[in-house]
């Protein structure tokens, strides 16, 4: 878990790279962090107007210091995410930051064991070289487990029921804010 200070600095740093992108355009390199930016870490950027989402980026597994993860997933979700237009103004934009922890391989023996057992966390589905996440917070939209395994399943492109697959889960340390700019 993180303070309620590093938590704003995290969404500091995401805001700071959307606004750089609404102004001057391109990815910002993040520089002068504190020790736990520089560690490798992964998070998902979520923007959200009204409650619609307008953009989702993220990793699933740490590749960069974790204050880079974090600036070049919120500029990502802000201006890349193919499923949105590209963000043209942050106003009454919410911004949520996921930071997640290790994938854990969940031992299933089919998809109903998945369906019956799987925990109120993030979860990770792979199969017939299609993959897909789903954070924890979709688990308010779709609160059943045959709902949200139904609905990982065809996020990740396979039909409910695809067998066999490997599923992971993750937590995750959320926290968000509206954008002060």
């Amino acid at each position: 878990m993180f303070t309620a200070s590093q938590q704003e600095q995290m969404l500091d740093i995401a805001e700071a790279a959307i606004v750089r992108g609404l102004t001057a355009g391109g990815r910002v390199a993040v520089e002068g962090l504190p020790d736990y930016l520089q560690e490798l870490g992964c998070a998902f950027v979520t923007l959200r107007r009204d409650g619609n989402l307008l953009g989702c980026i993220g990793a699933l597994e740490p590749y960069q210091p974790l204050g880079q993860d974090i600036a070049d997933h919120a500029y990502a979700a802000a201006f890349e995410d193919p499923r949105f237009e590209p963000l043209q103004e942050l106003r009454g934009v919410h911004i949520e930051v996921s930071v997640l922890g290790p994938l854990v391989e969940f031992p299933a023996t089919s998809y109903d064991d998945v369906v019956a057992r799987l925990p109120r966390e993030g979860a990770v589905v792979s199969a017939q070289g299609r993959r897909g996440t789903f954070l924890p917070t979709v688990w308010e939209q779709l609160p059943t487990s045959e709902s949200f395994v139904a609905g990982l399943w065809r996020k990740a492109g396979l039909r409910p029921g695809t067998w066999p697959a490997t599923v992971w889960t993750y937590s995750v340390d959320e926290f968000g804010r509206d954008a002060k700019s």
